[in-house]
């Protein structure tokens, strides 16, 4: 029952907004992921929160580079790939150089 009512809290009408509750509304995010706004008592739109949305990109942006991924593994059938170790002794890295980097975000 409880899930049920978090549910319908996040129901908001289209008319708030033109009623001026823009703000109170956009402010609700900072609490909530998303509100569902109605239109004709019909779920119209959905607002998510920038937090939840960028978690919902980087979930899909996940997803499409796992079916990459799986793509080229098929593609490749029983060709051998070349080991961890291998790369980064061509490329004259050691593993604990690795593992003292930082993080590096790519946008």
């Amino acid at each position: 029952m409880a899930n049920t009512t978090n549910i319908l809290n996040r129901f908001i009408s289209i008319s708030q907004f033109n009623k001026g509750k823009a703000t109170q509304i956009f402010d609700r995010l900072h609490t909530e992921k998303e509100l569902i706004v109605l239109k004709n008592n019909k779920p119209s739109a959905v607002i998510l929160a920038p937090e939840e949305y960028t978690r919902l990109t980087e979930i899909e942006e996940n997803y499409l580079l796992l079916l990459e991924a799986n793509r080229r593994l098929t593609s490749a059938g029983d060709q051998s790939g070349i080991s961890f170790e291998n790369v980064l002794t061509h490329l004259g890295i050691r593993e604990e150089e690795l593992e003292e980097t930082e993080d590096t975000v790519i946008e």
